[in-house]
This record gives C-alpha cells, sequence and structure tokens, in this order.
C-alpha cells in the first residue's frame, strides 16, 4: 500500500521483512532534518531523497517538461567524489566519508533520472562507473556494495545501465551479468508462486514470491528501467524453466497478469495486520505489464488505480505521483484526467515548477478551461483554414 521504494530505507527504520523490499513508510509530517530547497515534497528526506528526487524529475520528462535546474541541481549536489548516491546527504557540500552510506539503489535510480535530463554525461558515467566496481561475482547487485544481490537492486541498476547507454549483457564480474543473476530468483514453476521472482533467498535458502520484485525483475530482464512503453505481446503464456531472462519475464509476466486479473490491483500483508491494497506496487506492475506487451491486464490495473490511488497519493508524495504518472505513460493514458485529478500538476506543486514549451502550456491553460479554450482553439483554426477534425485530434495529446 506505500510507495515502492528501496530495500534498505525500511530497514532503517525496522519494519523491513525479509521478502518485502521495497515499500516506504509515509512522509513524515515532522521532518527530522529541514528540507532542502530544489527538493521535492516536505516529508523527512533521510531515506528516500533521491530516490523520489529522480522519479519526479523522470516522471517530469515523460510528459515533454524540463526539470527546473534548482531540482536537477539538487540531485546532482547529492553525488560523492567516487559517482555514488546515498539515500540522503544533509551536508553535500562535505566530502562523503564512511559514514556516508552509499547504495546502489539510490545511485541507479540518480542515473536514470540524469541520463533523461540532459547534459549530465560526466555524473552518470561516474555513478556508472561506481556501479560497475561494486558489481557481485553472481553478475547481480545488493542494495549496499557488498552485500548479497537481490532481484530488485539488479534491475534497478540494469535500467540505469541501459538509460546510460550500457548494454547490461556487457557489464560482467567473473564473467557473469546481470541476466545471469536474474533466473535464481525465479521461483520454479512447479512451487508455489511458480513464474514469480523472489526479492532473494531467505535464510534457508527458499524463494518466496514477492509481487514488487517480480515486477521490478520483469522490466530487468526486458532491459528496461522505470520509464518503458507497450511492448510487443509475449509468444508464450504458460511457465517453463527460466535459464534465459526472455523465460524470466515470460514467467513474471504471466504471474503479474494473473495476480491483477482478480481484483485489479495487489495487496501487501503488514506483519499483524490483514492484506490490503498496494497501491506503489500496482503502479509498478502497470509499467511493467505494459513493457511486457500485456496491455490487457496492465489497463486493468491502471484503472483500478484510476479509480482509488488519489488518496494514497496525496498522502504520501512526490514518488506516489511520479509512480502513476509513469503506469499513465507506459500505456499512453493522460495524468492530466487522472480520475478528475491532474497528477501533473501536483506533483509539480511539490517543489520548484518546472519549464514546459508552448504546446504545454497550451494545453495546461486549456484544462484550466477547457470550454472556452477548445472553442478558442477551433475558431482560430477555422480561420487558418486548419480541418476541425485535426484540431479535435490533437486534443487527444497527452495533457497535464
Amino acid at each position: 500500500m506505500n510507495v515502492r521504494r528501496s530495500a534498505a530505507a525500511l530497514a532503517a527504520v525496522g519494519v523491513l521483512a525479509a521478502a518485502a523490499p521495497a515499500t516506504a513508510a509515509e512522509p513524515s509530517p515532522s521532518p527530522k532534518v529541514t528540507v532542502p530547497s530544489g527538493l521535492y515534497g516536505k516529508g523527512d528526506p533521510t531515506y528516500d531523497g533521491v530516490w523520489r528526487q529522480s522519479l519526479t524529475l523522470l516522471a517530469q520528462r515523460t510528459l515533454g517538461y524540463r526539470p527546473a535546474a534548482a531540482a536537477v541541481d539538487w540531485l546532482t549536489g547529492q553525488q560523492c567524489a567516487n559517482g555514488s548516491f546515498a539515500a540522503f546527504r544533509a551536508a553535500p557540500a562535505e566530502p562523503c566519508d564512511d559514514k556516508v552510506k552509499a547504495d546502489t539503489n539510490s545511485t541507479a535510480a540518480a542515473v536514470q533520472a540524469l541520463a533523461a535530463a540532459d547534459g549530465h554525461g560526466i555524473a552518470v558515467g561516474k555513478a556508472v562507473d561506481w556501479l560497475k566496481s561494486v558489481q557481485n561475482e553472481d553478475g547481480g547487485w545488493g542494495y549496499y556494495p557488498g552485500g548479497p544481490s537481490d532481484t530488485n537492486s539488479t534491475s534497478v541498476v540494469i535500467g540505469a545501465l541501459t538509460a546510460a547507454g550500457t548494454d547490461p549483457a556487457d557489464v560482467r564480474r567473473s564473467g557473469k551479468s546481470p541476466y545471469d543473476a536474474l533466473p535464481a530468483w525465479s521461483i520454479p514453476c512447479d512451487q508455489d508462486g511458480g513464474g514469480a521472482l523472489a526479492y532473494q533467498a531467505d535464510k534457508k535458502g527458499k524463494l518466496l514470491p514477492n509481487a514488487d520484485a517480480t515486477a521490478a525483475g520483469l522490466l530487468g530482464a526486458l532491459g528496461k528501467g522505470f520509464v518503458a512503453r507497450a511492448g510487443k505481446a509475449p509468444a508464450r503464456d504458460t511457465c517453463a524453466e527460466a535459464r534465459t531472462r526472455t523465460q524470466v519475464a515470460d514467467n513474471a509476466g504471466a504471474y503479474l497478469a494473473a495476480a491483477v486479473a482478480r481484483t485489479g490491483h495487489l495487496t501487501s500483508a503488514l506483519p499483524g495486520a490483514e492484506d490490503q491494497p498496494d497501491f506503489g506496487n500496482t503502479a509498478d506492475a502497470v509499467v511493467a505489464l505494459a513493457a511486457d506487451g500485456r496491455t490487457e491486464p496492465a489497463k486493468k490495473a491502471y484503472a483500478w488505480l484510476e479509480k482509488n490511488a488519489g488518496p494514497w497519493a496525496t498522502q504520501n508524495g512526490p514518488a506516489a505521483y511520479a509512480q502513476l504518472i509513469l503506469a499513465a505513460h507506459a500505456l499512453g493514458q493522460q495524468p492530466g484526467d487522472f480520475g478528475g485529478t491532474s497528477l501533473v500538476r501536483s506533483l509539480n506543486a511539490l517543489g520548484p515548477a518546472p519549464h514546459m514549451d508552448s504546446a504545454a502550456e497550451h494545453e495546461e491553460k486549456s484544462d484550466d478551461d477547457s470550454g472556452t479554450g477548445l472553442w478558442w482553439i477551433i475558431g482560430v483554426g477555422l480561420v487558418a483554414g486548419i480541418g476541425i477534425g485535426f484540431l479535435l485530434s490533437g486534443r487527444k495529446k497527452q495533457q497535464p
């Protein structure tokens, strides 16, 4: 039910279950640290500052916005001299020392955001070099350097490598690439949860199905990051032994499609609580399913989000709005009208305003005054000799 984040965020506050790696506590209304200028959101950024900023900038870029310089500068200012990023550095002017816990997830998220922002090739290159330097011998990555590899961390790094123009298959340690690591977390077809991915094996070596890890692993197996578009439908829809990344993706996609087919959403189980809808993981599943070409279950899940996820996004802030925008982008939906709410305006209001081109500005204004604006456009178009049909078709473009 919470915002998807990194594994260590919950570990830091003592509420991370071994098989539930990527959900985050709600933003604190009273931050333990001062929220710096340029950072989106008002919640305590200690465990998610870089993550939520990165998702925000990516979401803005999918809509044609140019993120505010202050927002991009805040993110680049978080980078350590060795290229890595921690979840948050309260004193970025000070050099990174042993107390700064750089991690793969924050670094990989920042790479994807800065690669999309353009003009930050040096920062991206240094971050990618650092990620390569901490790759494990199984080809994957753990959250912290030296930690055991896991599905989520490995997949977010795959997305970063792809965004930076590096083929993940060429990034190897001891002869193994991240694509070689993924099959180890794919649950055999004849077991409970067959086809799903585990976050990582538990202490007894058992793999437990994890929906968030499955969505992340599906994107990783496809070689994609947070930003994805609908892909080609898979050739098969049944579970088979996962020896290659293609088989991992096919199995994971089939599992996720079946998981959302019943209710339109995924569920989460918190210790001592009943199962409840998991909005963040459902949004991730929409992106993953769409990227895998399974658009029908993705649309069903998106429709459920559109009907139910508004209050969740309002409560959780930038990363939640960004996740929903990325889900809309994957399906070609309009986040400017998400159940009667503009996700884009809601997100942009939480930090420095991004820049928009004249077309985006025009669509923003037409949202404010849809009746008058539309007829004015048609009138101008008629005078100019432009067909009404063409003008109306232009209204179908994605708008904030």
